[in-house]
């Protein structure tokens, strides 16, 4: 008779990735049900808590403009973003690649991450008046430094011995930086990234909150005026939506370009 091995962890099918999507969904779904339910059977005013149907029912009027406003907001949130990721990026390279630079001038860069980033608001609106270019600004400022540091600090946790085989077979700094330096970065790069995802959103609100024409932060500041809390909710929502796309591209990114054991949790 023939003699099965025991099954062992590894044998065990894995987790379908589609299955925990659909738990996740499943769960949002419910979480919406349960809210509608509550809200009519307590009947509360709409101007307290409103009923999700209520809510999503803003998206059918006109007047609050959901594609243009939702359009100037995602401009700022992403384009911001992609300007902090690339400025901490090159930085943290000319800080790695220069010691001189290093010990002038990165110490001021430690010193301007201190200053609470929301009071820059105001003083960019005063240098370069409001709008889109300003916004976007603002956010480049909450979103800067997490990358920077991050990416410093991987650049420099590089191995000494693949750095020195690298100056042994003669190879450039932009080789080292391409072959070694980046790949190895790269987890805590992402990890800047995930930590900036999260604070791109807040930057580009902050900035339409305190002057700005334009936007779902906009919106909200003229709904609030006239107790419209559904509008405001549907606005919050959307925002949120705005900030979740974002942070799940950098999840994709970083699952295509980081070894699954070298991504650091964030």
């Amino acid at each position: 008779m023939a003699v099965t091995e025991p099954e062992t962890p590894q044998d065990k099918p894995k987790a379908v990735p589609l299955l925990r999507w659909l738990a996740i969904l499943a769960i949002h779904v419910a979480a919406i049900i349960l809210w509608e339910i509550l809200v009519r059977a307590t009947k509360l005013p709409a101007f307290i808590l409103p009923a999700p149907s209520a809510i999503f029912a803003t998206l059918a009027k006109t007047n609050y403009a959901w594609l243009s406003n939702t359009w100037v907001t995602a401009q700022e949130i992403y384009g911001g973003y992609l300007l902090s990721v690339v400025a901490g990026v090159v930085l943290a390279l000319m800080f790695t690649w220069s010691r001189l630079l290093t010990l002038a001038v990165f110490p001021l860069f430690i010193t301007l991450n201190m200053i609470p980033k929301v009071a820059l608001g105001p003083l960019i609106i005063v240098w370069f008046s409001y709008g889109i270019g300003t916004n976007i600004l603002i956010t480049l400022s909450l979103c800067f430094f997490p990358i920077l540091l991050t990416t410093v600090r991987g650049l420099k946790e590089v191995e000494p011995d693949l750095l020195d085989l690298v100056k042994w077979l003669k190879g450039s700094r932009w080789q080292t930086f391409i072959y070694i330096q980046l790949p190895g970065s790269l987890p805590y790069i992402f990890a800047g990234m995930k930590v900036a995802a999260i604070l791109a959103v807040a930057g580009a609100i902050v900035g339409e909150f305190i002057s700005s024409d334009k936007g779902l932060g906009y919106l909200m500041i003229q709904v609030q005026a006239s107790l419209d809390t559904p509008a405001m909710f549907m606005a919050v929502i959307v925002i949120t939506l705005l900030g979740i796309a974002l942070y799940l591209l950098v999840l994709l990114l970083e699952h295509l370009l980081v070894r699954k054991d070298a991504r650091i949790a964030s």
